[in-house]
């Protein structure tokens, strides 16, 4: 099983060799061995590669490799304290994009996975969208008393859960014989970024969870207007298929219908940008796939509806009050306040110097001042920030890098509806609006009620810590006896033996 592992780890090098990947990185970092053998793979380099752009030469590369390779490469594009910004950036621009499975094997899977509620549905379409894990396709839903409506139906691809379980084997492996041959790449923990994305495929791979992300997504934001959400339709729900309410309206991927439509733009960036930062900020729980594909203009021009929830961000309280005193300290250019939360959030040692880190953190907000608004980019000050933290020993923080990744698509797509949107001045609101609540009687109200479940489930827990103790006190009691006995028995058999000596000398003198 090994052997195999290694052989498809083989297979990927070339591919990614011949493809040009390999010439994507920069090589310095590296040790004398893997420069060598990255040396050794360009040889065999297709020579038109290199006429094409890095995106180019990765999105053809992962492709080959098969979905998850490309999945592999949509989370590395979330963490470039692995595989360094540039790569990270290449990477946020791959395009989930496969060939779609044959109709009839996708009512195939219909059947098999949703029996006789399988009938409900019909007139399903070829799929109108494909991606590595999925395909969907619209169908019509029978509600009974003759009442019908559109639906949109994703299915898993037939062998998807196989072929992701014979690739994480190889990663494992891949992973472990890196760690053990080149030791200093232990601080980039490979085997913990394949379970990362071991546990992210488990999650895609059931879309009963994307089922339940919906679900809560939605009940965050019940009172929310202009942002739709598809409805579920549970009873054609399985772990490999997923039905929802059908959207109408304009993909943003589609500039001419937006600019033709009778829509205000300028509003409808602004409020794709700070519905987003509500979800991070308010809800702790935001959609992380917010490109243009997944985004429709309502044709009523009220809003926004979002599709695909397969990848979800989660914030805790912590961190969300952290990105919201940021983000402010960033507007108000209050660097020492930006700097002090780095400190008592843990994620700059203690052991640094906080003036420093604060003139660090100024050298980042200043030039932002005086500028255009169309100049100035949020996601880019995260980015900084992150980058610049490394100097000062951060820990790196995954939640808060996949935010701001996602908040580079969220900015990206706002541009193209308003290049002159002036991030901060949307973003104020929203930020302020947060900070007061907590600082208010009914932030301090909710954090109290926090501190008291905790303290709560603390107490409930009291008598099975209690028992736990008493269990442990006599194991301990338990194994100093067995000592005692132990220590006992040494001494007996010493004096016995000490006694059969004594007597074997008296028997040979006598």
């Amino acid at each position: 099983m090994l052997l195999v592992s290694y052989m498809r780890l083989i297979r990927a090098g070339f591919v990614l060799a011949r493809e040009g990947a390999l010439s994507l990185g920069d090589p310095s970092a590296l040790p004398a061995s893997a420069r060598m053998l990255i040396r050794m793979g360009r040889l065999i380099e297709r020579g038109s590669v290199r006429k094409t752009g890095r995106v180019e030469r990765l999105t053809r590369a992962l492709t080959r490799l098969g979905p998850t390779y490309v999945k592999f490469g949509q989370m590395l594009a979330t963490r470039p304290d692995i595989v360094g910004p540039q790569i990270a950036e290449d990477l946020s621009a791959l395009q989930d994009r496969m060939p779609p499975f044959p109709e009839a094997a996708a009512q195939r899977i219909l059947k098999d996975a949703l029996g006789s509620k399988a009938d409900a549905l019909s007139a399903l379409t070829p799929a109108i969208a494909a991606a590595s894990i999925a395909q969907v396709h619209k169908a019509v839903l029978d509600l009974g008393d003759g009442r019908t409506e559109p639906v949109a139906v994703k299915i898993l691809r037939p062998g998807i859960e196989k072929r992701f379980r014979r690739d994480l084997e190889s990663y494992y492996a891949g992973a472990r014989l890196a760690e053990r041959l080149v030791p200093s790449l232990k601080r980039l923990r490979p085997v913990s970024v394949v379970e990362t994305l071991d546990h992210s495929a488990r999650l895609e791979l059931d879309l009963r969870f994307e089922a339940a992300s919906i679900s809560e997504f939605a009940e965050n934001g019940k009172n929310d207007e202009g942002f739709v959400l598809p409805e579920l339709r549970w009873d054609q729900v399985a772990p490999n298929v997923l039905t929802t309410s059908w959207i109408e309206g304009i993909p943003l991927t589609d500039k001419k219908a937006v600019a033709a439509a009778d829509i205000d733009r300028k509003a409808l960036a602004a409020h794709l940008l700070q519905s987003f930062l509500r979800h991070a900020i308010r809800d702790g729980f935001f959609h992380a796939d917010m490109h243009p594909g997944n985004l429709f203009a309502l044709e009523n021009g009220n809003g926004l509806a979002a599709v695909d929830f397969g990848i979800m961000g989660r914030i805790g309280p912590g961190e969300r009050r952290f990105l919201a005193e940021i983000l402010f300290g960033f507007i108000t250019r209050d660097y020492s306040m930006v700097a002090r939360r780095h400190f008592e959030m843990g994620y700059v040692p203690a052991d640094q110097s906080v003036d420093d880190f604060t003139l660090a953190i100024r050298s980042i907000g200043e030039p932002l001042h005086g500028r255009r608004s169309r100049d100035i980019s949020m996601a880019r000050v995260l980015g900084q920030l992150f980058s610049i933290t490394e100097l000062f020993h951060m820990q790196t923080r995954p939640e808060l890098l996949m935010l701001q990744k996602t908040m580079v698509l969220v900015e990206g797509v706002a541009r193209d509806l308003d290049p002159d949107l002036d991030i901060w001045t949307v973003s104020e609101p929203v930020v302020a609006e947060w900070l007061r609540r907590q600082a208010g009687p009914i932030g301090r109200f909710e954090e109290m009620r926090a501190h008291g479940m905790r303290i709560a489930g603390f107490v409930a827990r009291l008598p099975e810590i209690a028992e736990r103790a008493q269990r442990l006190l006599v194991l301990a009691e338990a194994e100093k006896a067995a000592a005692r006995r132990g220590r006992s028995g040494t001494i007996a058999g010493l004096l016995g033996l000490i006694a059969l000596l004594l007597a074997l000398l008296i028997w040979r003198l006598w």
